[in-house]
């Protein structure tokens, strides 16, 4: 999608938009001003925001996000805090404080303690995990050492040990991924994935760092290195200040491949993953880029713009725009409780989707705007593209995709054009149909692990694991971080969570699906395929409530596109029924069921322009396919051509609407014909006074008596009903009456 600044004039399909942005914050943020407060943690395995004091932590659930959230409050002795995180059933918190870590039951109350034995050693971090051979990793200057919690001796049982040299790690329990910083400019890295399906070691891999003029060699930090899950796929970005670049690398069973870079415009660089789209932060610019990775194409997908506050009671200066809330400019001064610092000093980002103002102890979900998104561009295929890959806000996005094919139409764009975009919409419905999304909404099991596993390259991995111990654990997690106090072709691309695309690079040399990493067995769980698996990425908070797919089905395509615009158009209906024969061709192409009031629309526009020979044409080419509906209005529009008519009567036969044929031929006049197909194929529902009347009404009494003896003949007791003595009158009134004349 080629980029454009969104503004009030702006449009795709006539929507408007008054935003200058295409992401927004949204006012009342989740508040946590605690007086005595040591700064924040994010413990991203249970999506909690940690707030402790000198003896206490306060702990808010971020998801599903409230502002009003009420905190959980624990008591811990004091001293000072290096890291927090609950374990995953949060029933221990486990505190790390300088070269030890220190336990709480929250339950019971009970301690202890594990510390480093070796002096020469220092503890870099920990993380609970749900890997089946442990229950908390803890990462030290030598390497990683993974324990299983006993919980009758409350103690830590060393399960492993894997020594490396470590200068900093990140992790994400989104992603089960750990990385291993060391060399002199901490650009080699060892990784492993610890989850559910066991432990996988990934090769040893050096990052891509500029070179500066002067001798100087840059050190890689740990804030320029971010894990993000982006369409079930795991990526390592990293920021190369020298080369103004951020550079993305994929996560291989047995390979790290780089699959390029970004450009970046600021040395300040931060990044958040949104509904799959990637927003990479220009701090010191204070505006966001956005990015759909989907497919390979490196173009942003708007111009940089900032982010937006949308909502909040006071501000200096806004926009409106109609239809949606009131949208507050970002660039508002002051800091107290109604108002924000954009990209202030004191935001820090937390991947996937939050921010975290340390200076007024404020949480913020990011969040996008698809209707701004979706004016920004006039490349209409690929917005469509973007919007049915969204589903976070599935419904807004279906709406979208329905407003800007209609307006497409009745702006009359070209057919090719049109075409794109039907080729985009029946692609997603198609393949929403084969994955089950468009039928059933996403329900999230709290018990289940949705983890995206590193995989071969060409090959998708989907690892469906629901272990839950003593531990309680489970997979829906987002990125760890502490916070200082002091500091769119066509559409074979659509969302990870129905499928990946295939990969261009070499196989991989070592089977996906039952491989030794480490000395460790890992199963997969999952067929590999040349198209891929779905990879079931971060499992949204969102998502724990039923969710419709923005997949658009045949039928809701006629109600809300076809047929308004019939009504709306003026004029000659070649362009329309051009447009639906290409709707037609991508439904055929996709192996999709067109619904039948399309056809009838079909044949409603060739016989108001009296294209019947066109018309003929796609019924015996069956490019209109029979059914009773279709059937009943050919012969509704054949009243002025006997063809047109005649393919009506015969689609009745063949569809083996016997009745309907028969009461066809009794209005028609061809009663005796009726009776006789009546008979042949059966048909017993049809009351025998209507051949009775239709035979009266030719005023032909031998035509009347063969009718007569016809249900005496074959319908028991017909003698002795009404019909019979009624019918049997007229007919001898019939007679007498030529015989008088």
């Amino acid at each position: 999608m080629a980029g454009k600044a969104s503004c009030s004039q702006a449009s795709v399909g006539g929507l408007g938009s008054g935003a200058l942005s295409h992401v927004f914050i949204q006012y009342p943020p989740l508040r946590c001003n605690i007086p005595g407060s040591r700064g924040f943690y994010y413990d991203d395995g249970n999506k909690l925001l940690l707030f402790p004091t000198s003896d206490q932590v306060f702990s808010w659930k971020t998801a599903p996000f409230s502002p009003n959230a009420a905190p959980d409050i624990d008591s811990i002795t004091e001293g000072p805090i290096c890291s927090i995180r609950f374990s995953l059933d949060e029933k221990i918190i486990a505190v790390q404080r300088s070269n030890t870590i220190q336990f709480f039951h929250r339950e019971t109350g009970e301690t202890f303690t594990h510390r480093c034995k070796s002096e020469s050693d220092s503890i870099l971090g920990f993380f609970w995990t749900d890997c089946p051979s442990c229950d908390i990793v803890v990462v030290k200057t030598s390497g990683l050492d993974l324990f299983a919690y006993d919980h009758a001796s409350k103690s830590l049982a060393l399960v492993e040990t894997k020594k490396r040299i470590v200068s900093w790690y990140v992790y994400t329990h989104e992603s089960r991924l750990v990385l291993l910083a060391s060399g002199m400019q901490c650009k080699i890295f060892h990784g492993f994935q610890l989850s559910s399906a066991g432990i996988v070691r990934l090769p040893k891999f050096e990052m891509v760092m500029a070179k500066p003029e002067a001798n100087s060699k840059p050190v890689l930090a740990s804030e320029d290195v971010y894990i993000v899950t982006v369409y079930g796929r795991i990526y390592c970005l990293q920021v190369d200040r020298v080369a103004m670049a951020l550079h993305s690398y994929r996560f291989y069973r047995d390979a790290i491949i780089q699959q390029g870079s970004l450009p970046i415009y600021s040395h300040k660089v931060a990044v958040s993953v949104v509904d799959n789209v990637l927003l990479v932060h220009q701090v010191d610019a204070k505006v966001v880029i956005l990015y759909d990775i989907f497919s390979d194409s490196r173009a942003p997908i708007s111009a940089p713009l900032p982010v937006l506050l949308r909502g909040s009671p006071r501000s200096d200066s806004f926009t409106s725009r109609p239809g949606t809330k009131e949208s507050e400019s970002l660039e508002v001064s002051g800091s107290n409780d109604n108002q924000a610092i954009i990209y202030g000093d004191g935001w820090t980002f937390l991947v996937p989707d939050l921010i975290c103002d340390v200076a007024n102890k404020h949480l913020w979900k990011i969040h996008l705007d698809l209707e701004a998104i979706a004016a920004s561009s006039s490349e209409v295929p690929s917005v469509l593209e973007f919007l049915q890959r969204r589903k976070l806000e599935a419904n807004k996005a279906k709406q979208l995709c329905l407003a800007i094919t209609r307006t497409m139409i009745l702006e009359r764009r070209p057919i090719n054009m049109v075409a794109k975009a039907m080729d985009v919409l029946v692609a997603s419905y198609a393949l929403s149909l084969k994955t089950g999304s468009y039928f059933k909404g996403i329900k999230t099991d709290k018990n289940t692990s949705n983890v995206p596993n590193v995989s071969a390259p060409g090959q998708g991995v989907d690892v469906n694991t629901g272990r839950t111990d003593g531990l309680g654990k489970s997979a829906q997690h987002k990125s760890a971080s502490r916070v200082n106090s002091v500091s769119v072709s066509r559409p074979s691309t659509y969302s990870s969570s129905e499928t990946e695309d295939s990969s261009s690079f070499e196989p991989s040399k070592i089977s996906s699906n039952d491989s030794q990493f480490d000395g460790v067995k890992v199963d997969t769980g999952a067929e590999s395929s040349a198209t891929g698996n779905p990879l079931n990425a971060s499992v949204s908070e969102q998502q724990e409530s039923q969710l419709t797919s923005p997949a658009i089905s045949p039928d809701e395509m006629y109600r809300f596109v076809f047929a308004p615009t019939e009504e709306e158009m003026i004029g000659e209906p070649s362009y329309l029924v051009a447009i639906i024969l290409e709707f037609f061709r991508s439904a055929n192409l996709e192996k999709v069921k067109v619904h039948p009031n399309m056809y009838v629309l079909t044949i409603q526009l060739l016989a108001r322009s009296e294209q019947y020979a066109e018309l003929g044409l796609l019924v015996i080419n069956k490019i209109i396919e029979p059914s009773k509906e279709v059937a009943l209005q050919l012969l509704e529009s054949g009243r002025q051509n006997f063809q047109i008519r005649k393919l009506g009567s015969d689609m009745l036969r063949q569809v083996s609407l016997h009745q309907d044929y028969v009461l066809l031929l009794v209005q028609d006049g061809y009663y005796l014909e009726a009776l006789r197909y009546a008979r042949k194929h059966k048909v017993t529902t049809i009351r025998p006074s209507i051949f009775l009347e239709a035979a009266m009404a030719s005023n032909d009494s031998q035509h009347l008596a063969a009718v007569l003896r016809f249900f005496s003949d074959f319908i028991p007791g017909f003698r002795s009903t009404s019909d019979f003595f009624t019918f049997y009158h007229i007919l001898n009134e019939m007679n007498s009456s030529s015989v008088v004349a």
